[in-house]
């Protein structure tokens, strides 16, 4: 990750107040989970696919090429959520560990910051038929070492988690009417 994001990191974790977003569900020492829900118009079979053409969707701000063309995600067990970086370096960002087509798919990955530190991220995108869309409920449980206060940490990893969904769900169509 580029220097200018752990400052912002940084700076991000200092500004964060008492009280808990909406999409924090838990906040413990050692672990937290966050939740957030879209809708689309696509059909579900439609949102699994666009999943797995993450550099479409995915902000780049939160990639550490600056570019989220450099991201790949394959949809089957084992799969890797991965980025090229330059100089042929890459970074595997996440590892496929179910996947069930229109219906979801998780992944076993610690993102950005949370790479560097002794802990677990399960992020689960689950797909479900609504009102002639999708609704699509984003799940990630962390749990850990922290070396970071996690009640600190979890508003900023739901914040740009619930970032993604929304490019994820504009990706795909608007909100079903």
């Amino acid at each position: 990750m580029r220097k200018t994001k752990w400052l912002m990191v940084s700076a991000l974790l200092g500004a964060v107040t008492e009280g808990v977003p909406a999409g924090v569900l838990e906040s413990r020492e050692s672990s937290f989970t966050i939740e957030s829900v879209a809708t689309t118009r696509a059909a579900p079979a439609a949102v699994y696919a666009a999943l797995g053409k993450v550099s479409a969707w995915w902000d780049p701000e939160h990639t550490w090429s600056g570019s989220a063309q450099n991201l790949s995600l394959e949809l089957q067990a084992g799969g890797c959520f991965c980025e090229k970086l330059p100089d042929g370096g890459s970074l595997q960002h996440g590892r496929v560990i179910y996947a069930q087509p229109g219906v979801m798919l998780r992944l076993d990955s610690p993102l950005g910051p949370l790479q560097e530190m002794p802990v677990t991220g399960v992020l689960t995108f689950r797909l479900e038929p609504h009102e002639g869309g999708t609704k699509i409920t984003l799940n990630y449980r962390v749990a850990g070492a922290f070396t970071l206060e996690s009640a600190k940490l979890a508003p900023i990893v739901d914040q740009v988690m619930h970032t993604q969904l929304d490019r994820l769900a504009a990706y795909t169509g608007s909100p079903p009417k």
